[in-house]
């Protein structure tokens, strides 16, 4: 440590702690690896083959996680001679373009302010990497792998382009849809059956509930942009940059290991190398499955034995595209600090011509987009139309799957504009998910809770106690009329019934069995129904009481 015998700065030890720092990008690799598997292990479970993100979305946290991960293609001066170390360079890069198509759904519940931040950072970290890395294949520290780290820099910047402008369409996708919304539920309302009614017999319940579900289901904003044409295309992009990794690997260890010259010795960073190869080859395969799956299924949707669609409709792009640029475009700036005619003038013609460029970049991914759908349709059609019998065989199924779609519900589809022929897939897929749910729910039902509604004897009548406790014909002691909750008088009787002497154990057991059931669909309703946060503090004295 310190100074040697000559007076120089002693640097044997620096290196030392390479390789834990070599597990600790690893580690992060894996987590972000387990994430991505849980999302994918999500959709698969509730049918939801979109693969919404619920456990990787592009947050600070994923960021941070990121940006541990991209260590080895960032690292400048680092001698990293052998095979693993060469790959690794290249599998980190895979890396970004993998969970930047595995999170594009999560932009859809962002609110605008978080969006433009993790766009951000997002972008300085993409930048970065490619300045990094094209650094490294000047000075020679990337000696294998050109044409992969070239083509991975295309497709990392490719993607980040396609995620930003994606983003730009959010709000205006999500006031279309919620205005579509409220007129759907609206006119739901108007067909439901009344509380009269469903007592009397009316078999309607789970038609009416598919109503919503399929309104829900379709208006949702991460399925929103999980749908959409750019989405599709990352998704595809993404598993270009797997095959190219893939590739390279194969090249490495099978083809031509002889012929690539790899260099003798170890680098700095040791076993450890290997490690984060494994790690994040494991987390690319892993994440190349959710946005793979959405490129495919939207290009079986279009095929031509299922839709018809000329190159020129096709290629058409919708107003929404471009809504948020057009209105911006439109809205005069505020430049409190420029106060002469001259320099008002001028930055209003740059806001104008930046959000013009904004536009027509933004017409160009979208036409690209689509005409890529296009010619992969094409592909597609043209491989299965060989075989006869497959193709008459997924014209059946198409048959089948759109004679099942109930028309009653289909009318409940919130899509936006260009999406009609997707209609019929939405209806059946939110179907699909619903059964399951329910099927879902009929395996776990509340037995205690079900007991104790259709009780019928002389000294317990269900929850019509409480009716009767709640009563509006008792006066508040306070000043005003406290908030309606559920949970409070719920939780109070049942501490009373508790307390009554000359009780059974086992009725009062099954009646705090059935109790804590009926508080987990109270607390639900609750937390729709409290958008003030006006039984907050009822709410915690009935946790409190809770048994």
């Amino acid at each position: 440590m310190g100074c040697d015998s000559h007076g120089n700065l002693s640097d044997t030890e620096f290196s030392n702690p390479l390789p834990s720092i070599g597990v600790y990008v690893a580690t992060a690799s894996v987590i972000c690896g387990v994430a991505m598997f849980s999302d994918l292990l999500h959709g698969f479970r509730h049918r939801k083959f979109w693969f919404p993100c619920k456990f990787f979305s592009l947050n600070a946290t994923t960021l941070t996680f990121i940006s541990v991960c991209v260590k080895l293609s960032l690292d400048l001066n680092t001698s990293m001679p052998s095979r693993q170390d060469q790959l690794a360079k290249l599998s980190s890069s895979v890396f970004v373009c993998t969970v930047m198509a595995n999170s594009m759904p999560s932009l859809g519940f962002m609110v605008t302010q978080d969006l433009l931040m993790n766009l951000m950072a997002l972008g300085i970290l993409v930048i970065t990497d490619v300045v990094n890395i094209c650094i490294q294949l000047g000075t020679g520290a990337i000696y294998v792998f050109p044409q992969e780290h070239a083509l991975v820099i295309v497709l990392m910047l490719l993607m980040f382009m396609i995620l930003s402008f994606s983003a730009i369409t959010v709000p205006a996708t999500k006031r279309f849809l919620e205005l579509k919304y409220k007129k759907r539920y609206e006119f739901a309302l108007k067909q439901c059956p009344s509380y009269a009614e469903r007592r009397k017999g009316v078999p309607k319940l789970k038609e009416d509930l598919m109503k919503f579900w399929m309104m829900a289901h379709t208006s949702s904003p991460q399925f929103v942009m999980a749908r959409s044409v750019t989405c599709t295309t990352s998704g595809f992009l993404c598993f270009l940059s797997a095959i190219t990794l893939a590739e390279a690997m194969v090249r490495s260890y099978f083809l031509q290991p002889w012929s690539l010259g790899f260099c003798n010795g170890d680098s700095d960073y040791k076993w450890s190398t290997t490690l984060v190869l494994v790690s994040q080859t494991a987390a690319v395969a892993i994440g190349t499955v959710a946005p793979a799956s959405r490129w495919l299924k939207a290009v079986n949707l279009r095929c031509p034995f299922r839709t018809k669609k000329s190159l020129k409709d096709e290629l058409r792009v919708e107003s929404y595209w471009v809504e948020c640029l057009a209105e911006k475009k439109e809205r005069p700036l505020n430049f409190w600090m420029l106060h002469g005619p001259r320099s008002r003038k001028l930055s209003h013609d740059l806001n104008r011509l930046m959000l013009d460029i904004c536009i027509a970049t933004q017409y160009g991914i979208v036409l690209a987009s689509k005409f890529f759908r296009f010619i992969s349709v094409y592909c597609l059609s043209r491989i299965l139309l060989c075989c006869f019998y497959f193709t008459y065989k997924s014209d059946s199924v198409a048959n089948a799957e759109s004679s099942g779609s109930n028309p009653s519900t289909i009318q409940f589809v919130l899509h936006l504009e260009g999406e009609e022929e997707m209609v019929d897939y939405m209806a059946r897929s939110n179907r699909v998910a619903t059964d399951h749910l329910i099927q879902k729910g009929r395996k776990k039902q509340p037995v205690n809770l079900i007991e104790l509604l259709e009780a019928t004897t002389l000294f317990s009548k269900g929850f019509e106690g409480i009716r009767d406790f709640d009563s509006d014909e008792v006066a508040s002691l306070a000043s005003g009329e406290p908030p309606n909750s559920w949970a409070l008088p719920l939780v109070t009787l049942t501490s009373i019934a508790v307390a009554l002497p000359n009780i059974k154990p086992y009725s009062l057991k099954k009646l705090v069995k059935a109790v804590n059931e009926a508080l987990v669909y109270v607390n639900k309703f609750e937390d729709v129904l409290d958008i003030g946060g006006e039984l907050a503090n009822s709410r915690k004295a009935a946790e409190v009481v809770c048994f």
